[in-house]
């Protein structure tokens, strides 16, 4: 098959920190490379990502009306240039606009939840040539309030990539890793770590100004210190020792997540999750067999008591069995097939 994959511009592909969608479409682009299909790759001029073939954005903001327009020609001069048998969209609705009435089969893939009246209108514009697929269940049934055909296929994450760690130390730190912001609940990590007396290591970015900066600086730094440590963003090879040598993950979501690329990373590492039932969180982990999902405080640090009743052999087969690229891969290609028959 001839596979054209449009990403979000603002990012390269691969990202060079932080950018998950991004990491997936590099991922899925060398995937199906390898799986013998031809992959056309429009995304950020900086991009990496050995795609068979390769064109850039000419706009650099997602969110400007004026790189909306460039962006529609350079995918709809792409389209005519790669002449795929499949789109497959992790960018916007919006610029496949020049491309929506033709019979060539479009797929559009939402890491986020997705905005009803563009779904609304892109399904009816497409007459039966777009159907869409969301990182997970939650993002699914969002979007299938608007309309259109939807499919599960969950984000992934390189398997190989992640060192399986049988054992911890007995006093294993948990860890926080996620952007420092209320949503992700570093403040209820910190809370639990400090009522049970267990060391918290806290890694990622944090906002430079406005509430979230104000968050960080008069809710977050004031604790850190003593078992409480911060070490800032990390890259991938220290991702993989930090999440290697905990006890476990602990990320108190406050917010409907739409997946977290870092729960399918710690599970890869053998490393159990405690977090909270909300969003994607229960498609990702088996409250009392790859971890917890928790409602409060009080059931964060019981958690904490029980992580030697969680068999961390079983984190890495969840994430090798569900979340793993050849899985993943798969589930795209039986999609792309579907399609082309269907359509």
């Amino acid at each position: 098959m001839r596979i054209l994959i449009p990403v979000d511009p603002d990012l390269p592909v691969p990202p060079r920190t932080y950018g998950g969608v991004e990491r997936i479409v590099a991922g899925l682009v060398n995937a199906l490379r390898r799986r013998g299909h031809q992959v056309g790759l429009v995304a950020h001029p900086s991009s990496s990502c050995q795609a068979d073939v390769f064109y850039p954005w000419r706009g650099s903001h997602s969110r400007s009306k004026v790189d909306a327009v460039r962006n529609m020609c350079v995918l709809r001069d792409a389209a005519k240039a790669f002449r795929p048998n499949i789109l497959h969209s992790f960018s916007r609705i919006l610029y496949m606009l020049p491309l929506i009435r033709r019979p060539l089969q479009k797929i559009m893939s939402y890491g986020r939840e997705p905005t009803p009246r563009t779904v609304r209108i892109g399904a009816m514009l497409a007459n039966g040539s777009l159907s869409f697929t969301g990182c997970s269940e939650y993002i699914c049934s969002r979007g299938r309030r608007a309309g259109g055909e939807w499919r599960v296929i969950h984000n992934f994450i390189d398997t190989d990539l992640y060192h399986f760690q049988p054992k911890v130390a007995k006093e294993a730190p948990l860890v926080f890793l996620s952007r420092v912001e209320r949503i992700k609940g570093a403040h209820a990590a910190i809370a639990v770590a400090r009522r049970i007396g267990r060391r918290l290591i806290i890694a990622g970015n944090h906002a430079a100004s406005g509430p979230e900066f104000d968050y960080w600086t008069k809710e977050i730094m004031p604790q850190l210190g003593g078992r409480i440590d911060y070490v800032g963003p990390i890259d991938d090879q220290q991702k993989n020792t930090l999440l290697g040598q905990a006890a476990a993950l602990i990320v108190p979501i406050e917010w409907n997540e739409p997946f977290g690329l870092v729960f399918a990373e710690a599970l890869a590492c053998g490393t159990p999750i405690i977090s909270c039932p909300r969003g994607a969180l229960p498609e990702i982990v088996q409250s009392g067999i790859e971890g917890f999902l928790v409602n409060s405080a009080q059931e964060a640090c019981s958690a904490v008591a029980r992580l030697d009743k969680i068999d961390r052999a079983a984190c890495r087969r969840r994430a090798e069995e569900f979340f793993s690229v050849p899985v993943i891969t798969a589930q795209y290609e039986r999609l792309y097939k579907e399609r082309l028959v269907g359509g």
